[in-house]
């Protein structure tokens, strides 16, 4: 498609040209990063050339409208007009993670930026962004691949309150036990691992992802 192609699909209430960048097409139209965008019709474009990074940073708008990448920054979708060719599905009801986020920022610390409820996710549990005003997920990825960049910045993680483990995570959070909660504790390292995962990436410490989901299995089938 063409820029000019896609500002005239725009959808009733957006205001910026969406995308998302890596190095594999196939691979990006999976991301979990898409699901918002997906449930409300909105395209996304799908940027897999290693020049698509750098040329956005000279030209950042087309036709007045901004370029932004969906892996950056808070997304806010309700402002714009869902597809009337969408089958109009019931929203599960989204869980209060206020003890859950404090109880994951305590056991992660430097680990992530932030921790934050999603309006980006739809299916899956979290995923991993770049905070507004820092360096997008794949340039940073770019960088440090070519030895311009020793250590990328901490990312936020976002959970999705609809999701049912999010929700019984959030559950748990709230008794009064929760700051001894190996349980808990183990699973605020492997939310962060998953989302590394999605992205690409590998575990920090891949002894300790398996020790922790071996750990967490265990007790599942306990239980």
């Amino acid at each position: 498609t063409s820029l000019t192609d896609y500002v005239s699909r725009m959808k009733a209430g957006q205001d910026a040209i969406y995308y998302i960048a890596g190095d594999d097409a196939a691979k990006l139209a999976k991301s979990p990063h898409l699901e918002g965008f997906k449930a409300k019709g909105v395209e996304v474009l799908l940027l897999s050339d290693h020049v698509d990074e750098f040329w956005l940073q000279h030209i950042t708008q087309h036709d007045g409208k901004p370029f932004k990448s969906i892996t950056r920054g808070a997304t806010d979708l309700d402002q714009i007009e869902a597809d009337e060719t969408k089958e109009d599905t019931e929203k599960p009801d989204e869980a209060d993670l206020s003890a859950l986020i404090a109880a994951i920022k305590t056991e992660l610390g430097e680990a992530v930026k932030d921790v934050r409820p999603s309006k980006r996710l739809t299916d899956s549990p979290v995923c991993l962004i770049a905070d507004e005003g820092d360096m997008d997920v794949n340039l940073e990825r770019l960088l440090k691949r070519h030895g311009q960049l020793a250590d990328g910045m901490p990312r936020v993680l976002e959970l999705n309150p609809g999701h049912a483990l999010i929700a019984t995570l959030a559950t748990r959070s709230t008794s009064n036990a929760a700051s001894e909660d190996d349980l808990l504790k183990d699973a605020a390292h492997l939310l962060l691992d998953q989302a590394r995962i999605v992205e690409g990436e590998v575990p920090k410490d891949p002894s300790d992802f398996a020790r922790r989901l071996g750990a967490v299995m265990a007790r599942a089938f306990d239980a």
